[in-house]
C-alpha cells in the first residue's frame, strides 16, 4: 500500500497524505487536487475506491431496429451520450432481420429491471402492429419514450420529425428548379412517417406542380426500405418520365441514383433526387445529396430529458413533440433539363430560385 501511496502521490505531485485522505473520501482537500489524485489513480491503473465510484441512476434501454441504416447509429450516439450525463446506463438492443424481436429485447430489459426504455422507429410506428404491448409498460407502471412513430391511446411522450413538411418542402425544391413530373418513393403504407410523407407530397403537389390527385397515383412508389427497394422504385418512376424523385430515407435515394445511371442517365443533369435523413457521410457521395436534414441531437436530447423525467417521477406532457426538418442542398439536384439542351449545373453551385408557394429554409 505504502508502494501504491507513493506512485500515486508522484503522479499527481501531491504528498502521500493527501492521497490517502482522497481515497477515504475526506473532507480538506481542493477540488481540482481530489481529481489529480482520481486521475492519477486512472493513469496507473488502479481501480477507484467503490466509495468514489460514480454510482449509476439505472439502466434504460435504447430498442432501435438496425445499424445498416446509418440514420439509427446516430440517434443510439446521441441518445447514449445523453443518457450517460444524467447518470444512466445505456443497454443498445439493436435488432436483425430474424433475430432477437423487439418484445424479446424487451422481456430482456424488463429481467434486468430497467428505469425506462426509448424506442426508435419501433412498432409503435406501425399502423398493423398491437400496441397493447406499450400499454402494458405503462401499466407496469415503466417510463417509455418513442420516437419517429405515433400511435393514438399510448399515454407517453413521442418525439418526431415532421414528414410532411420534409416532403413538402423537397417538392418545393424540385418545383422552383422547374420540375413538375416529380416522384415520390417510400416504404410500406403501414408506417405513420410514411403516411406522413405521402400526404405532404400529395398536397405539394396538387399546389405547387399544379397536377390534380387524380394523376399522382403513377408517380408514387412505395417499396421496400434500402437501396435495392429504392433502386427498384425509381426504375419504374424514370420510365413514367419523372425528372426528379422525393425519396423516404438517403439510402433509397442512393438506389435511386444507381437506377438512373444504370440507364444511362447522369444525375442530377437528367434526374434530380432529394434524399431524408442527412445521415453520416451522404454529403461526400457522388454526387452530394441534397437531401431533408432530421435533427438528430435535438430529438434526441428531447427524448432523453422527457424520459428522465418520467422516471424521477416529474410526467412529461404526453404527447407528440414534432420537429422540423431542414432541406440541405447539394449536388444532387438541379434545374430540370429542357428537349435539347446541356445538362444544368447542381442546384448548390447556383442561386435557388424561390419556391411559388413554399418557403424553403436555407
Amino acid at each position: 500500500m505504502r508502494a501504491r501511496l507513493s506512485d500515486i502521490a508522484q503522479q499527481a505531485e501531491v504528498s502521500e497524505a493527501t492521497v490517502s485522505r482522497v481515497l477515504n473520501d475526506r473532507p480538506g482537500v481542493a477540488p481540482e487536487t481530489r481529481q489529480a489524485v482520481l486521475t492519477a489513480l486512472d493513469v496507473l491503473g488502479y481501480e477507484r475506491p467503490a466509495r468514489l465510484r460514480k454510482r449509476s441512476a439505472g439502466l434504460v434501454g435504447l430498442v432501435v431496429p438496425e445499424l445498416e441504416n446509418p440514420i439509427f447509429p446516430a440517434f443510439a450516439q446521441v441518445i447514449e451520450s445523453t443518457l450517460a450525463q444524467s447518470g444512466f446506463t445505456p443497454v443498445l438492443c439493436t435488432q436483425t432481420p430474424g433475430g432477437v424481436t423487439e418484445d424479446e429485447y424487451v422481456e430482456m430489459l424488463l429481467d434486468r429491471q430497467v428505469s425506462g426504455i426509448v424506442f426508435v422507429s419501433g412498432l409503435h410506428a406501425d399502423t398493423a402492429a398491437n400496441h397493447d404491448r406499450y400499454r402494458a409498460l405503462i401499466a407496469r407502471p415503466l417510463p417509455i419514450v418513442m420516437i419517429n412513430g405515433y400511435a393514438p391511446g399510448i399515454d407517453a411522450p413521442f418525439v418526431s420529425c415532421d414528414d410532411r413538411e420534409a416532403a413538402e418542402l423537397a417538392v418545393a425544391h424540385l418545383v422552383a428548379l422547374g420540375h413538375r413530373k416529380i416522384g415520390l418513393i417510400t416504404g410500406p403504407d403501414r408506417f405513420v412517417p410514411v403516411q406522413r410523407k405521402v400526404t405532404g407530397w400529395k398536397a405539394a403537389m396538387t399546389r405547387l406542380a399544379g397536377l390534380p390527385e387524380a394523376e399522382l397515383e403513377g408517380f408514387a412508389e412505395l417499396s421496400l426500405f434500402g437501396v435495392e427497394g429504392g433502386e427498384a422504385a425509381a426504375g419504374r418512376l424514370i420510365e413514367r418520365g419523372v425528372t426528379g424523385i422525393v425519396c423516404g430515407s438517403d439510402l433509397m435515394a442512393l438506389g435511386a441514383i444507381r437506377a438512373a445511371r444504370q440507364r444511362g442517365l447522369t444525375v442530377p443533369g437528367d434526374l434530380s433526387v432529394v434524399g431524408y435523413d442527412d445521415s453520416p457521410l451522404i454529403a461526400f457521395t457522388d454526387p452530394p445529396l441534397t437531401t431533408m436534414r432530421q435533427p438528430v441531437a435535438a430529438m434526441s436530447v428531447a427524448a432523453v430529458r422527457a424520459l428522465v423525467d418520467e422516471i424521477n417521477g416529474h410526467a412529461a406532457p404526453h404527447s407528440e413533440y414534432v420537429f422540423r426538418p431542414e432541406l440541405v442542398v447539394r449536388g444532387s439536384t438541379a434545374v430540370v433539363r429542357q428537349p435539347g439542351a446541356t445538362p444544368a449545373a447542381p442546384a448548390e453551385t447556383r442561386q435557388r430560385p424561390t419556391p411559388p408557394a413554399l418557403a424553403v429554409p436555407a
